[in-house]
């Protein structure tokens, strides 16, 4: 039976459902109106009967297919394997797209319509559609009557738009389940086919297996989401670069973060695949792969606001959440976990706008529907903090599932244990945990884990498992939600939960009782003693030095530096102050509306952490956060060892962010070291026992 483009996908939509749709939900996915989903639903009917299968209709509840699993799957795989000769217009402008960005001749209006099977006038309006898209990649299409149709653009900027095209369109859990079979392509959709086309299968594979190695050095983890597109920029760059289209990345700024750690594990990632694939690369790919990682999303919490440009980026978010809070009426500024998960995904989202690099946020819509207010809030305040850089919708919206995750947060008194499957990010898991916590009391504890870490996961610890992607694995052993988890997701949960607990044991015996608590309590001691010996080791280490007469900043390191090897804190004290200087020529130290100027580092030349005042007689001009000079008379240095622990990291980050506090700043000012000590010793004791005990 003949089904239109759109009847298709209307029919995959119903078929993937976990519960019931509205013809409204139907309508605004397909961007199409509710009579004309009402029109196309005769024809869906009919292919569904044919199948077994039976459209349920309820009033004010939606639609939902009824019948058994083997019959919805069989229809589902018949429709992902047919070749449709009919694409909506979606597919049909990403087709489009796709062609054209592969090759670099012109190609003729007759030869696209003839490959759609569609008229010259359908293709010239789907050019036209898609001319903004291109612009948003800075590229332009070239259109002239006897030459064809081109893309004309940087080469950097082609690819760029190839990778936003495959995120769009190819499912991640699809990419994800290709990239763990290696070889055995899984069952995809005509468009998903088409796109995937533009890389080499077994190519893919060799490049996945180089980039795992690489993420397994990275001293944080990748989002499942950026870690594909990851894979997916190298494996379009091989492509390209065969063809003879290369890139060219800026040389001093390619000098320039040629000493992080990040182009490290790149320039080793490009010599693995040049000998797998036997092939030359050119460095300036390695340029491109260290700005991915730098400016990948983080996919949990990280705590390094002791290192590079983190503690500006924690002044700027810690304005961010004074502006959000007095449009709201509501004080978030004393929440270190928003302050230290905002810094978490402002740091590399700043990267990537500053070098144009894009991210998509598949949530979008959903946001700005359910948090207008909220997102129009942070909006504003975005623009305030930040003027001189445009933050997308998409960046924004991100921004907003922070602040949504704290103002829903409700803690409630329950017995469950909840695993979710996220592959977007910090702020989507935490969304959904949320949301979990808040909309089923039953629900105590939640933990997030990506489709990469489901394999070594012991799935049968947790009461239930929540998706936001398929699992095919799993069959029905979890429920697929949205990260906003709408009414009917939830009350989806809540049949769950009831079921689970009717048939697990509800009280253990005294003895299993007794010795899991006994467990527990000594994880948790345990836990407190690592933290505890972290937070009194920087306290140890407090001194603060008077510094008189008239001296330059770098004669002021120079000293400070030698004072520090002098007790045993550094070696190398040159190595050190040079490090010092390097991060003050990436930005300002200064904290604005204060005295106060951190210079921090951490190196192999520190031997154990460190944090030191100095209050100066002759007050210094140094440049602020802000971008713009300051007055410093208190100078805070601030040291860690290359490899110091997680404990000590997480205590370092949040004294980073205590600091900015305008208590901390009179205490810091003052000079009196008691004061500062107790002041430290207070709000580290009240920070131990709200996240630890």
């Amino acid at each position: 039976m003949y089904l239109s483009g759109r009847e298709r996908k209307m029919l995959e939509y119903l078929l993937e459902a976990q519960g019931a749709v509205t013809i409204k939900t139907i309508a605004d996915r397909l961007d199409v109106s509710e009579r004309t989903v009402q029109r196309d639903l005769s024809n869906v009917e009919q292919m569904l009967f044919d199948y077994n299968l039976e459209l349920n209709k309820q009033s004010g509840v939606g639609l939902q297919i009824s019948g058994l699993a083997t019959d919805k799957n069989h229809l589902l795989a018949e429709i992902t394997e047919t070749s449709w000769s009919e694409f909506t217009p979606e597919e049909r402008q990403a087709i489009l797209l796709s062609t054209l960005l592969e090759t670099d001749e012109p190609v003729k209006l007759f030869a696209l319509a003839a490959n759609l099977h569609v008229t010259t006038a359908t293709v010239s309006h789907d050019l036209d559609q898609l001319e903004n898209k291109l612009t948003n990649h800075k590229l332009h299409l070239i259109r002239r009557r006897g030459y064809g149709i081109r893309i004309e653009g940087r080469e950097a900027d082609k690819r760029a738009a190839i990778s936003s095209l495959i995120a769009e369109h190819v499912n991640t859990s699809d990419m994800v389940s290709f990239l763990k079979q290696r070889t055995q392509a899984p069952k995809m959709n005509a468009i998903s086919d088409r796109l995937l086309g533009l890389v080499n299968p077994e190519k893919l594979s060799i490049i996945e297996q180089r980039v795992s190695q690489a993420r397994d050095k990275l001293r944080y983890d990748l989002a499942d989401s950026a870690y594909i597109g990851l894979v997916v920029h190298l494996a379009l760059a091989i492509e390209r670069l065969q063809k003879g289209d290369t890139i060219e990345f800026d040389q001093k700024y390619l000098h320039e973060i040629s000493q992080t750690s990040e182009y490290t594990i790149a320039k080793r990632l490009i010599h693995d695949l040049e000998k797998d694939l036997d092939m030359t690369i050119p460095n300036d790919e390695i340029g491109y792969i260290t700005m991915h990682l730098m400016g990948a999303k983080l996919r949990v919490d990280q705590h390094y606001v002791i290192e590079d440009s983190s503690f500006d980026v924690a002044y700027q978010a810690k304005e961010i959440i004074e502006h959000v809070s007095n449009r709201l009426g509501k004080d978030l500024t004393y929440n270190i976990t928003l302050l230290n998960d905002l810094v978490a995904h402002l740091k590399p989202s700043i990267y990537r706008l500053k070098k144009g690099l894009t991210i998509s946020n598949p949530m979008l819509a959903e946001i700005t529907r359910d948090y207008n207010a909220l997102f129009k809030i942070v909006q504003e305040a975005v623009g305030e903090v930040f003027p001189d850089l445009t933050f997308p919708d998409d960046e924004i919206a991100y921004l907003v599932l922070h602040f949504a995750a704290i103002l829903l947060h409700d803690e409630t008194d329950a017995s469950m244990r909840a695993l979710v499957i996220c592959s977007s990010g910090i702020g989507t898991a935490k969304m959904l945990a949320t949301k979990l916590k808040q909309q089923i009391p039953e629900i105590k504890q939640v933990e997030n884990q990506s489709l990469f870490d489901l394999e070594r996961t012991e799935t049968d610890d947790y009461d239930i498992v929540v998706s936001t992607i398929p699992l095919d694995d799993m069959a029905n052993d979890y429920i697929l939600t949205s990260p906003m988890l709408t009414k009917p997701e939830a009350d989806k949960v809540k049949r769950a939960i009831r079921k689970r607990k009717a048939t697990v044991p509800q009280k253990p015996t005294t003895q299993t009782k007794w010795e899991n608590e006994q467990s527990d309590s000594r994880q948790k001691l345990e836990m407190i003693q690592a933290y505890s010996a972290a937070i009194l080791e920087v306290l140890k280490s407090l001194e603060v030095k008077h510094f008189s007469g008239n001296m330059s900043l770098d004669a002021l390191l120079q000293e400070a530096c030698e004072q520090l090897a002098a007790n045993g804190v550094i070696q190398n004290p040159e190595n050190v102050r040079r490090s010092l200087i390097d991060r003050q020529a990436k930005s300002g130290l200064g904290i604005p509306g204060s005295y106060l100027a951190l210079y921090h580092t951490r190196t192999d030349d520190v031997k154990r952490p460190s944090f030191t005042v100095y209050a100066l007689n002759q007050p210094l001009i140094v440049n602020s956060m802000a971008g713009t000079d300051m007055t410093m008379n208190t100078l805070l240095v601030m040291l860690a060892p290359a490899d110091a622990d997680q404990e000590l990291l997480e205590t370092l980050s949040y004294l980073s962010s205590l600091i900015i506090e305008e208590e901390s700043i009179q205490a810091l000012e003052s000079g009196d070291i008691n004061r500062i000590e107790q002041h430290l010793s207070k709000h580290f004791y009240k920070w131990l026992n709200e996240n630890f005990t």
